[in-house]
């Protein structure tokens, strides 16, 4: 291409332009249709600016939500489990309650009392030495040897031995235990044995004179100074004749439950009676002090200054060592 078509180039767009120019002075339509041009440009533009910036904060305010809506989830179950632990505790308090109302409503015989204890755990089977369950109250707070235990149902047993804030109770099915108990009816007195666990328990020393009817209630007789009387014990299941024993067979099941034990009820004398009654067929009677113008203590005659007068074990004396009294006249032996 030659110089002078180069130059021609510029001077017809420069005379187009200038035209143009002219004729857009005189009409303006080239000023709409460069604003509409450019207003439909921005507004393609900023829509799609606008449409990627809701996309964005949509998804960025639905992330927010989201985590909100997961602290708010977290918090809610924790709340949920809360609620949920108290409740277990309500219950479990609600049958605990519904235990001990059970046991206040036991009123003791008079001339007794009543003290609730804890059950800390327990044995039976036949891999344990002994039915028994260990409670927490020992003999400083009530718990002696020979205490009765019972439960709203009835006897569950009585204290076999005793620690300073712990006892193990002998439940009445133990092989061990024994029970001086009387027919409710028919007024039949004999000794309750335990058979062991998931066994009867035996009523002994009922002879085939006697009357005894199964379903019939068996209740403590009080003749062994240990229970108080007309405690329920056991009903009867079968009363059968022997005719290897001068005695009838007879079997009885424990009103009370003696499997998962919480709380029992132990029952003493009042004014600390209970140490007394659960142990006086083995200490023997207390000694009674002589009172001013009573009648003085029988002295032994001369040449039987060695001789012993019958009367009560010395108070000091231990329990294995009291033993029957020997009859007047005879002399005590010292020991070497």
């Amino acid at each position: 291409m030659s110089p002078k078509h180069l130059l021609l180039i510029p001077a017809v767009a420069l005379l187009l332009y200038l035209g143009m120019y002219s004729w857009n002075q005189r009409t303006h339509i080239l000023d709409e249709v460069a604003a509409n041009t450019g207003l439909e440009a921005s507004g393609v533009v900023l829509k799609s600016v606008r449409l990627v910036q809701d996309t964005v904060m949509g998804a960025w305010n639905r992330y927010m939500d989201l985590v909100d809506v997961r602290e708010e989830n977290d918090e809610l179950k924790r709340e949920v489990e809360r609620l949920r632990h108290k409740l277990l505790m309500a219950s479990e308090e609600r049958a605990e309650l519904i235990r001990l109302r059970r046991l206040l409503t036991l009123t003791p015989p008079e001339g007794w009392q009543t003290l609730g204890a804890r059950v800390l755990a327990g044995r039976m089977g036949a891999n344990a030495a002994l039915a028994s369950v260990l409670i927490g109250r020992g003999y400083l707070t009530g718990a002696i040897p020979g205490t009765p235990v019972m439960t709203p149902e009835g006897v569950a047993g009585r204290v076999l031995r005793a620690g300073p804030s712990s006892a193990t109770v002998l439940l009445l099915v133990d092989p061990g235990s024994r029970i001086a108990v009387i027919t409710q009816e028919s007024r039949v007195q004999g000794v309750l044995v335990g058979g062991g666990p998931d066994k009867p328990l035996e009523l002994r020393f009922v002879s085939h004179n006697e009357s005894v009817r199964p379903g019939e209630l068996l209740v403590t007789s009080g003749l062994d100074d240990a229970f108080p009387k007309g405690i329920p014990v056991a009903r009867v299941l079968s009363a059968t004749p022997s005719d290897l024993s001068p005695f009838q067979s007879i079997q009885a099941a424990p009103l009370a439950r003696l499997v998962n034990l919480e709380e029992l009820l132990l029952v003493s004398r009042v004014e600390g009676y209970g140490l007394s009654g659960s142990l006086s067929g083995v200490l023997g009677p207390a000694r009674v002090p002589e009172e001013a113008g009573s009648l003085p203590r029988p002295q032994p005659q001369p040449g039987q200054a060695g001789s012993a007068l019958p009367g009560p074990p010395r108070p000091d004396a231990p329990f294995f060592l009291t033993g029957p009294t020997p009859p007047p006249g005879l002399p005590l032996r010292s020991r070497p």
